[in-house]
């Protein structure tokens, strides 16, 4: 008989083992089960390979919105978002309630809305004299609360004298915190922050604006009788004292500069009227208002409407443009911006506005509402661009500027210059909009086209971290380290 054969199956570690009674044959494959262990951390790891781009992208655009400001700057911008919000709940209705609601006229209507702006810049210069002898903190509680009080009167208004009263406390209030709220968020950074806690200021303020005033589009939709209105208000006054909150709990209360120095360099405004590059960057800030952002935000519309084939709709989604653009890329053009020097930076941004205001003639060559629509869209971006630089240059340069004593004034003013700016801007704008329609754009494309040549001749008198840290101030030497024969000859 043949010999038959034991034949042995033996799994260890993974190997197996086939053999026979005496001898046994070592295989080194892998069985069913480790291979499909393997395929699928294959896949697993090209998977993974495919992600990392991916990861990387990610990680580069949300590094671009890292700040590292501390954590009560950012608090303090979360309770201005907040604030904000409460602010775009009420301002695209407040002639509609007032007129519809309310029943004042449509010129009643329109002086108290001037009235709130109005005494905000009246109240804007003293609250500067008032943050160089007081700390900010208790300021910006303050005019928030008055505020809270003002706009939260007027869902009960029911003549015109009360509305006038309520927007005389409320602008005051507006004023005064708006001056306060600056001067906190740059004593609450360092120098090299101050663009950065800018731009995020900036960013709460329009995105606050821009959720209310949708939020409160679908309210009015739903509901626009007295009630819902009402309701607008109060909520908005309720969101000017949860920010006195937020300022009063989580809020630190930076000391005043040492008033030592003041006697160096002089105090009041006066002190601040010989400062003639301050004058300088002010005067040319309010063309930049007016040429930017107010032409574009009050002018454009009825222009569009007239000249151009684009209708309402249109236009609101070019202003949504112009608003996303300005929350998503404010904070990552600081650090664009912090690479150029601050002439050049300001020269840049006098060149969008003047490239943005002549592209809205071009809308007017053409009959099709998409490639009208298409072109203000550009402009929309052109002009959000430039307004993001405008802001986290002049800011600091200002800042910078101002002797420490002086802050408050230094600040004051400079919101000033937006208020001015934001009503001279329609005013003018409006004046050649019925006389030559054209001229509004090739006009204040000339006229900021002009005032860019002149920030940029300013040269090296302005101020920029990028020209210190090129040239940096002399080091004094001592006796100590010099040369000893020198020292002899000095001696001698």
């Amino acid at each position: 008989m043949p010999r038959q054969l034991e034949t042995t199956l033996e799994v260890d570690d993974g190997i197996v083992r086939i053999g026979r009674a005496r001898s046994i044959r070592r295989s080194r494959s892998a069985p069913p089960r480790a291979l499909m262990n393997v395929r699928v951390s294959g896949i697993h790891g090209k998977a993974a390979n495919r992600r990392k781009p991916v990861r990387r992208m990610l990680a580069r655009v949300f590094g671009g919105w890292r700040t590292g400001l501390s954590g009560p700057v950012i608090v303090l911008q979360a309770g201005t978002a907040v604030n904000y919000f409460g602010t775009g709940l009420i301002l695209p209705f407040e002639i509609i309630y007032l007129h519809q609601a309310r029943g004042f006229p449509t010129a009643t209507a329109g002086l108290v809305l001037a009235t709130v702006m109005g005494t905000a810049a009246v109240v804007t210069p003293p609250s500067g004299a008032l943050l160089d002898r007081f700390r900010a903190k208790p300021i910006l509680i303050t005019g928030n609360l008055a505020s809270a009080l003002g706009y939260a009167g007027f869902a009960f208004v029911e003549r015109p004298w009360q509305a006038f009263v309520c927007s005389a406390v409320g602008g005051a209030g507006f004023g005064v915190a708006n001056t306060a709220n600056q001067v906190l968020s740059l004593t609450l950074v360092s120098a090299e922050q101050r663009a950065s806690s800018i731009a995020l200021r900036r960013v709460a303020g329009n995105f606050g604006l821009g959720s209310g005033a949708t939020v409160a589009g679908f309210i009015v939709a739903a509901a626009s009788d007295l009630r819902a209105f009402q309701a607008l208000y109060l909520f908005d006054g309720v969101t000017f004292a949860v920010f006195a909150l937020v300022v009063l709990v989580g809020i630190p209360n930076p000391r005043l500069a040492n008033a030592a120095s003041a006697s160096d360099r002089g105090t009041g405004f006066r002190a601040v009227a010989h400062d003639r590059l301050f004058l300088t960057l002010i005067a040319a800030n309010i063309v930049l208002v007016m040429t930017g952002g107010a032409l574009f935000s009050n002018i454009l519309a009825p222009f569009a409407k007239a000249h151009t084939p684009v209708g309402p709709g249109e236009i609101g989604v070019v202003i949504f443009i112009n608003t996303f653009f300005i929350v998503v890329a404010q904070i990552p053009a600081t650090r664009v911006v912090k690479r150029m020097r601050r002439t050049h930076a300001l020269a840049a941004t006098s060149a969008l506005f003047a490239i943005g205001l002549l592209a809205v003639l071009l809308a007017t060559l053409t009959s099709s509402t998409l490639t009208a629509t298409t072109v203000l869209a550009g402009v929309a971006i052109v002009i959000a661009i430039g307004e993001c630089a405008q802001f986290i240059v002049l800011g600091p340069i200002v800042a910078d500027l101002a002797p420490p004593h002086l802050l408050g004034r230094y600040m004051s003013l400079y919101g000033l210059t937006f208020t001015a700016g934001v009503a001279l801007g329609p005013a003018v704008g409006g004046a050649l909009l019925a006389t030559s329609p054209d001229a509004v754009w090739w006009g204040g494309a000339l006229a900021v086209a002009l005032t860019g040549a002149g920030l940029l001749r300013l040269g090296d008198r302005i101020p920029d971290p990028l020209l210190q840290a090129q040239c940096p101030p002399p080091q004094t030497v001592s006796t100590a380290d010099m040369d000893p024969a020198s020292h002899s000859q000095m001696n001698s």
